[in-house]
């Protein structure tokens, strides 16, 4: 049996890698002639677009691992049918059964390499692209902003991220915290600011309105922030209103609830990012009672995204015990390329569908594979028993 495991995982594993080379070459080559000319534009040379091209590569392969599993897998257990090299092995003890055991293990293998490069190897990647990409464009990463709730006792923050850059520097930063009784009770504006991974803000260039009689969490750090030694310098004056007074203080630490994690996730696309990231991200939501139906969504898909190669090697396990003569090679792997497409489409599909219908995420993630193994079962069981 050791003979003939061997014999199926370096077929199989050699089909994957062809087809799966074919594909990251072709990606790659596209990728290229856009980067390309955006670098060219941007008076960058030809080795920083390959290097961008270089660092997509991780992204592109876990997008194409189950339809490369699926047509590697087709291609070789179709090749050895077709070769009747998969007849002598049934006719020497292989069952169905042994074979669906031996696949799955191979399958089980496929799926830790999809987990390693989408956990690991791919939000590292897509790192060093943005730093790439940040250094063309004066470090900026994100212009479009994001919005977070946080919450400290009874009191409410709702807080804007203007840009932030490729270092973990955020700039124009807005806070607008609110009292019990949901009054804005003070305003904070930073030019720049950092956050570490406990949620504790450093942030300069502050201005600081409050609205508030009452001391609130704001704005009693603020009060023991050090002050100006001047008494003349504007930053040391209160407005003379009674109910309203502004602060400018040159640095200013806040401890919140928004660690750089979910900061990072907030303020960049959430499909790049690790599993734990996204779970941490959607807790976070939750918790201050935001809606987090797409990130669940994105999480629970990243988490069933493994088990999609499991099923694709199931699926093309019945191809083997199909019969054809020459050219049904070329038959079985267009019919494989075209339930890889049907699998891609339908899992967008249910993903947009149960983000507007509201559906159970993790439902959502993992109806296309379970009806797409189900698919695999019941051809598999209908092929060993009536063929």
């Amino acid at each position: 049996m050791r003979t003939v495991r061997r014999l199926l995982y370096r077929d199989i594993l050699g089909s994957f890698t062809l087809v799966m080379a074919g594909f990251l070459a072709l990606f790659f080559f596209v990728d290229f002639i856009d980067d390309l000319d955006r670098f060219q534009r941007l008076g960058l040379g030809v080795g920083l677009a390959l290097w961008s091209c270089v660092l997509k590569l991780p992204g592109r392969f876990y997008e194409l691992m189950p339809i490369a599993v699926l047509i590697g897998t087709i291609f070789s257990l179709a090749r050895l049918a077709q070769s009747s090299e998969f007849t002598i092995l049934r006719t020497g003890g292989l069952g169905p059964q042994r074979a669906l055991a031996l696949l799955s293990l191979l399958a089980l293998g496929f799926a830790a390499l999809a987990f390693v490069v989408g956990d690991f190897v791919n939000p590292w990647a897509d790192r060093q692209a943005q730093l790439l990409k940040s250094s063309a464009s004066g470090g900026v990463t994100n212009a479009q902003g994001a919005w977070m709730k946080d919450r400290d006792g009874d009191y409410s923050y709702a807080v804007h991220v203007g840009r932030a850059r490729s270092n973990g520097t955020m700039e124009d930063v807005l806070i607008f915290e609110f009292d019990p009784k949901g009054a804005m009770a003070t305003r904070l504006t930073a030019k720049r600011a950092t956050v570490d991974t406990g949620g504790r803000w450093q942030m300069a260039d502050v201005r600081l309105m409050q609205w508030s009689r009452d001391a609130t969490p704001l704005s009693r750090t603020a009060a023991q922030a050090p002050q100006p030694k001047d008494p003349t310098s504007s930053q040391d004056k209160l407005a003379e209103n009674p109910t309203v007074r502004e602060i400018l203080l040159p640095t200013y630490g806040w401890q919140s609830q928004l660690p750089a994690g979910v900061v990072a996730a907030a303020v960049q696309p959430t499909w790049n990012m690790s599993t734990l990231e996204l779970y941490r991200y959607t807790r976070h939501l939750s918790s201050q009672e935001q809606s987090s139906a797409q990130p669940e969504i994105q999480f629970w898909r990243k988490a069933f995204y493994p088990f999609a190669c499991m099923v694709m090697v199931a699926l093309a396990l019945p191809f083997a015990y199909l019969h054809f003569r020459s050219g049904g090679i070329s038959v079985k792997v267009f019919g494989g390329i075209m339930l890889g497409i049907s699998f891609v489409v339908l899992n967008a599909v249910t993903g947009h569908l149960g983000l507007l219908r509201d559906w159970t995420p993790w439902l959502v993630a993992a109806a296309p594979s379970m009806v797409y193994l189900g698919l695999s079962m019941g051809a598999f069981y209908w092929l060993v028993r009536y063929r």
